[in-house]
């Protein structure tokens, strides 16, 4: 922003991280200059943060610098929608200005307009920004790129992805409100042919128009099966990260009779402990080896008997879907026999409300046929069975399809891919919980993919170390590994899940 500060007031310390600089206060500028306490990025242009590049400054503070290099500016076009420069550090205005003006980062594009409307809101450092009706109307002018220049308005595709988005968050109200008001913006502007272009382009995604679509998630919305972008976005980074990582095999060998049910007691008891069903070990032992279901609390131990009925069944876990459909069967089935004892739960139905762990929101339910459909779609272009189990489980943990029991569920399907595969299975002990959940957010909220592998490659070689041949020796082990803590409590202590000293692989 400009200043005009007469120099006996003059401050190093009142002026903004970047500024222009005015005849009043130009000797003092010059000095601290020469003093190292402020850097010249342009002409009239300093800013007193000495290190970082001028180009992340000044785009940091593109906002403040407008109003005084253009002060008539009117944000349009498409940085009126994006919000910030484009890719290149084009801002696009309408101004009287006539000629483009480059700083360090951006490069300011005027061009002549329509003068701010009633309706266009002021924006950051005093400028004024087109409201949403006519961002959305200027930017149903196609522009031609000049040569590096990113177009001044958005794509078609871009504009698609956006209005999705919208369509995907807000629902049809805000595609119709968007409508209208453009309609009336549209009188004002004379931008009647750009209203028709915008109505088709809405009526088109609401069902009532049939104008072609270019993007694939526009597309699926038009068929009936919306899916969420930014999920299969994450699908996709997975997707890279395994087919990158060096092929690893753990076979079982010939697994007995005991192993495989002793195994499956614990991947059942330890499944269940991490979504806060909690028993002592002798309490799981009766309730799932002797029938006895505790009278106050019958609902969870059926969640473990469930759990324990599908993994324990050789024939059941060997099962893995061989096309999307037999996907859906095999979630809804498994996830009915798990949650037979919560009707409330909706066993085997896909959710009708939005669910949420913690901030993160999941899949809306709208969009779970067809995020599922993709995330498959990706699934199959993997080949080892440890890859496509990490995969499945953090798709069906990330869609979240069903309004309780996902995470036991998506353990199952981890788990089946790799019986399925003749390979070692994964157990989740009590006390990894957190690097098992810690592991998941990173993927999901940060995009960091490497974790989610790397704690469950680390937790299958734990799980091949165990011997499960005789249950006392197998929860003896476990106990010496630190197994059976709490996670929380671990982690405070400074303890963490270990391998057993004498590996058993």
């Amino acid at each position: 922003m400009a200043l005009d500060v007469k120099k006996s007031r003059f401050r190093l310390e009142d002026l903004p991280e970047v500024f222009v600089s005015s005849k009043n206060m130009s000797s003092a500028v010059s000095k601290a200059v020469r003093a190292g306490r402020l850097r010249k990025l342009g002409s009239r242009l300093y800013t007193r943060n000495l290190t970082e590049p001028p180009s992340q400054i000044v785009k940091r503070n593109w906002h403040a610098l407008l109003k005084d290099y253009l002060p008539d500016a009117l944000v349009s076009d498409r940085t009126a929608l994006e919000n910030r420069p484009a890719v290149d550090g084009s801002v696009f205005v309408i101004s009287s200005a006539q000629r483009p003006l480059s700083l360090p980062g951006i490069t300011f594009r005027p061009r002549k307009g329509h003068p701010p409307l009633p309706s266009d809101p002021p924006f950051l450092g005093g400028i004024r920004l087109c409201s949403a009706p006519r961002a959305w109307l200027e930017n149903m002018r196609p522009s031609r790129r000049r040569g590096a220049e990113v177009p001044r308005t958005l794509t078609r595709p871009e504009l698609e992805q956006r209005l999705e988005s919208l369509l995907r968050q807000g629902g049809e109200t805000v595609l119709n409100r968007l409508r209208d008001d453009a309609r009336a913006v549209s009188a004002e502007l004379g931008l009647a042919d750009e209203f028709h272009r915008l109505d088709d382009l809405i009526g088109t995604f609401l069902g009532t128009r049939e104008s072609k679509l270019e993007t694939s998630v526009a597309q699926a919305r038009k068929k009936g099966t919306p899916y969420d972008p930014d999920r299969v976005a994450l699908f996709q980074q997975l997707f890279e990260e395994l087919r990158g990582r060096a092929p690893l095999t753990r076979p079982t060998g010939n697994i007995g009779d005991s192993a495989r049910t002793n195994l499956a007691f614990f991947e059942a008891y330890f499944s269940n402990y991490i979504e806060g069903t909690e028993f002592a070990i002798e309490e799981a032992v009766d309730i799932v080896f002797n029938g006895v279901i505790p009278r106050e609390r019958p609902e969870d131990a059926h969640d473990i008997l469930g759990t324990f009925r599908i993994v324990s069944d050789k024939s059941q876990m060997a099962r893995t879907p061989r096309d999307f459909e037999g996907l859906i069967s095999l979630l809804k089935a498994r996830h009915a026999a798990c949650m037979e004892m919560r009707p409330d739960k909706m066993p085997g139905q896909f959710k009708s409300k939005e669910n949420r762990a913690g901030s993160t929101f999941f899949v809306a339910p709208d969009l779970v046929l067809g995020t599922l459909e993709k995330g498959f779609e990706i699934y199959c272009g993997l080949e080892l069975g440890l890859h496509r189990a990490i995969f499945i489980m953090f798709l069906v943990s990330e869609v979240h399809p069903f309004s309780d029991g996902n995470g036991r569920l998506a353990r199952i399907m981890m788990n089946s891919e790799l019986v399925a595969q003749g390979e070692q299975r994964i157990v989740i002990p009590t006390v990894f919980r957190n690097n098992y959940i810690s592991a998941l957010k990173a993927l999901s909220q940060t995009g960091k993919s490497a974790p989610i592998a790397q704690v469950l490659e680390f937790a299958q070689k734990y799980t091949a170390s165990i011997p499960w041949d005789n249950f006392d020796t197998a929860r003896a082990e476990l106990q010496s590994t630190n197994a059976f803590l709490d996670s929380n409590e671990a982690e405070d202590r400074g303890i963490r899940l270990i391998l057993p000293k004498a590996t058993h692989q």
